[in-house]
């Protein structure tokens, strides 16, 4: 009996009915990452995760995370396993200790696995810039497609049905654009419900910890699990009105009020995505829920990426000071301090690293301050005010979350600076609750729909994307399925 290609909540009742073990599950899981070909993997924990596999003895009933197995983002620190952000500035790296949710998942006996590859320290959306080269998208069988990024080996892993679930990041979208590309369950919760601790810093206003699964009670259950107070982390909030998704994923879709930004949908030009999307909206109204598309400032829209590149880049090169080879870093030798730091950054980072820093520097400089960052600042601020009197009106934002299936390797733009690709940084700009799930599939590749909410807000949009996955019935999709 095959253990792979199952949710969170079937692998549960497995081992609840007695017909498998967490060793059972730990070893069918190693066997297939080590057959894996789409270049999925950083670093493995391979004994560490049977030795704890093995020390799980009885099933702890009300504990559906007892023995579950999962994947890690390579900038996600785990104790004494090297992580190093696939950049070649931090090989060697040993965490001392284990990021927060890392913690939480361990002490309710989930089992992490392997770190998986991602874009360079975060910075990059297709998955083809991390130092061991291009993560492969699951779905494709001639190899040639990408699965996205920066998240994509966690992607990957999840999308080839070898764990249930797996933990990422999400700056711009690199959580909720592979979950679109690969057929997932990818959920970015309100900043600051998910401890950052232990998470590599890229742009800590906009970075949130998050995940993929293979259903959205799966998310509810993962999201329930990890979030709460860290005092550890600085900007963790203490939200004192939480409502618990999971016991409200069952409300109807009856009476929700739902927007649709018309300036990004109009710009669409695949057929499968414009006609899906329009099936889905006829049978959430035959639902009961209220659907309007919806006016939006096109010069806010067209804002979005360069507010995004130029926030993020200044906020980067500040976050990464410490990789010098000094505290942190690869160390290179040199004959005086600023000579280390020197040949230690220029081997350590690549082209597009640097390229950022320079724009990140160039934005942050006394005489360009105020026309860059300041102005970025200010942009971002309108950009949220927008999105917020949209969702005073209505429950949730939803629109594609691509705007096709997953491009082949070589048709890959770059930069994209459309806006369908580059609306869902909204959701980070504004520290909105974000969730990807796939609705639809073209010629065998998946699609997915987007559905952003009101801060605070997750159980909202995390029910919403619930009802929608029992009309599409697209609930536990991944590449073997093909």
């Amino acid at each position: 009996m095959s253990h792979l290609n199952l949710t969170i909540a079937e692998l549960h009742a497995l081992y609840v009915s007695g017909l498998t073990t967490p060793l059972n599950v730990v070893n069918e899981v190693i066997s297939a990452l080590e057959k894996d070909e789409n270049n999925i993997l950083e670093q493995t924990m391979y004994e560490e995760a049977r030795l704890f596999a093995a020390s799980l003895k009885e099933v702890e009933i009300d504990n559906l995370l007892w023995g579950i197995p999962f994947l890690v983002k390579d900038n996600i620190a785990t104790k004494g396993v090297e992580t190093t952000g696939s950049s070649n500035i931090l090989n060697g790296y040993v965490s001392l200790f284990d990021a927060e949710v890392i913690k939480r998942l361990k002490d309710q006996k989930a089992i992490p696995i392997a770190k998986t590859t991602m874009d360079e320290l975060g910075m990059g959306g297709k998955g083809m810039t991390g130092h061991k080269g291009i993560t492969i998208n699951p779905y494709s069988k001639d190899k040639l497609r990408i699965v996205g990024g920066s998240s994509s080996g966690s992607a990957s892993g999840v999308a080839s049905g070898y764990v249930p679930f797996a933990l990422a990041s999400d700056t711009g979208d690199s959580i909720r654009k592979p979950a679109s590309l690969a057929g997932l369950v990818g959920f970015k919760p309100t900043w600051g419900e998910l401890s950052r601790y232990g998470l590599f810093a890229f742009m800590p206003t906009l970075d949130h910890l998050g995940f993929f699964s293979r259903s959205v009670y799966d998310a509810s259950l993962l999201y329930e699990s990890m979030r709460g107070y860290d005092p550890k982390d600085f900007t963790s909030n203490n939200n004192q009105n939480h409502v618990n998704s999971l016991e409200t994923l069952s409300k109807p879709l009856k009476d929700r009020k739902i927007a649709v930004i018309e300036p990004v949908f109009a710009r669409l030009r695949n057929e499968a995505v414009i006609s899906e999307f329009n099936n889905l909206v006829q049978k959430l109204e035959e639902a009961g829920a209220t659907v309007i598309f919806v006016s939006f400032d096109e010069k806010l829209l067209k804002a979005i990426l360069p507010t995004y590149l130029i926030l993020s880049c200044s906020e980067s090169t500040a976050s990464n000071a410490s990789l010098s080879g000094i505290n942190f870093g690869n160390k290179k030798e040199g004959s005086s301090y600023e000579e280390i730091v020197l040949n230690t950054r220029t081997e350590g980072f690549t082209k597009r690293i640097k390229f950022r820093f320079l724009l990140g520097d160039y934005s942050l400089g006394k005489n360009n301050r105020h026309a860059f960052y300041e102005r970025a600042q200010k942009a971002r601020a309108l950009i949220v005010k927008a999105v917020n009197e949209v969702l005073d009106d209505f429950d949730v934002i939803m629109l594609p979350a691509a705007p096709s299936h997953a491009p082949v390797l070589n048709k890959v733009d770059e930069p994209n600076s459309e806006i369908e690709n580059n609306y869902l940084a909204i959701g980070n700009l504004g520290g909105f609750p974000s969730l990807t799930i796939p609705f639809a599939l073209d010629k065998g590749l998946p699609l997915g729909i987007n559905i952003t909410g009101k801060v605070f807000d997750d159980h909202t949009v995390l029910s919403v994307g619930y009802q929608i996955e029992q009309i599409t019935n697209l609930y536990n999709l991944h590449a073997g399925q093909r």
